[in-house]
């Protein structure tokens, strides 16, 4: 089984075209609302194969679930929004000039242990922004009415959200996904590591992938009429926006998106997430990517 999420996977290409027929599987698909979840359905053996971010994976590795990174997907994929009355950083001066606005009150997130949860948290640190309390919600889908409704002041999530809540509830971004986190892994291909042996199948979903990949970088209107098929809750032109915020797609796993990968580690470790310092080779199969994608990356042509 494999599991997909947000609106900008290539998931949702690779489901509607059928593209993955001929690899010979009888494959099925599974939604999950956060990475957290999935980790969990990974460790029950639900799912074989998910679009993840990989600070969730990290924690199920060090908690014993078998997991590997092959693929990566997407980068810099965490947006922060919030509601009128706060100034976005092209107003401002900086990163901590956004977030001291938010010094006492309240900050959504999707679940805890969520990259944009991580983030979030991480940079309320390092600044030293005190008095913030970050909610988590189940359903990042709720965090816009939480905003409009004034349960929280602010919010991290998804460039889909950022949609939304500009769209339905005039909230705006305020922290863009470049400012956050350079070349954080918003979501790579993690597979069960037994799945490691089907050495061929892999490489053939990930040339797929790749190619699917490219429609989002060259044909980003095609890509969006092909989602707003698949979810006709979406229009195409909800799909174009939430892809043109953060259109950094590729399958690669150059050494930027290894490298801020390993910097959540000791992240992850001072939030008391890692018992352990994990080592690159017990996040990472490179082989599989290196032989279906060996040319330079495309997160940022």
């Amino acid at each position: 089984m494999l599991s997909r999420g947000s609106s900008y996977h290539t998931s949702h290409i690779l489901k509607r075209g059928s593209w993955i027929d001929g690899l010979g599987v009888n494959a099925s698909w599974r939604l999950f609302g956060t990475g957290p979840a999935m980790v969990e359905a990974f460790a029950a053996g639900d799912i074989d194969l998910g679009y993840i971010g990989l600070p969730p994976a990290m924690i199920g590795i060090d908690r014993g679930v078998p997991l590997r990174c092959i693929a990566g997907g997407h980068v810099e994929g965490t947006v922060m929004i919030a509601g009128s009355g706060y100034a976005p950083l092209h107003r401002l001066d900086s990163v901590q000039a956004v977030l001291s606005q938010f010094a006492g009150k309240k900050i959504g997130s999707p679940a805890r242990g969520s990259i944009h949860d991580v983030i979030i948290r991480f940079l309320l640190r390092k600044f030293q922004i005190e008095g913030v309390e970050v909610i988590n919600f189940p359903w990042a889908d709720l965090i816009p009415a939480a905003i409009d409704e004034a349960e929280i002041d602010g919010a991290v999530g998804t460039p889909q959200l950022a949609v939304v809540a500009r769209q339905f509830y005039g909230q705006e971004i305020v922290l863009p996904p470049d400012s956050l986190w350079r070349f954080n892994p918003s979501y790579g291909i993690v597979v069960r590591e037994e799945l490691l042996s089907a050495a061929e199948l892999l490489r053939g979903f990930l040339q797929l992938h790749e190619k699917a990949c490219d429609v989002f970088r060259q044909q980003p209107h095609n890509a969006a009429a092909l989602l707003a098929e698949e979810n006709r809750a979406m229009s195409p032109d909800f799909i174009l926006k939430t892809c043109a915020i953060s259109p950094k797609y590729c399958a690669s796993l150059p050494d930027e998106y290894i490298t801020a990968t390993l910097a959540f580690v000791p992240v992850l470790a001072n939030m008391g997430y890692l018992k352990r310092s994990l080592t690159r080779d017990e996040i990472f199969d490179c082989s599989l990517i290196q032989a279906a994608h060996p040319e330079p990356h495309h997160y940022e042509i």
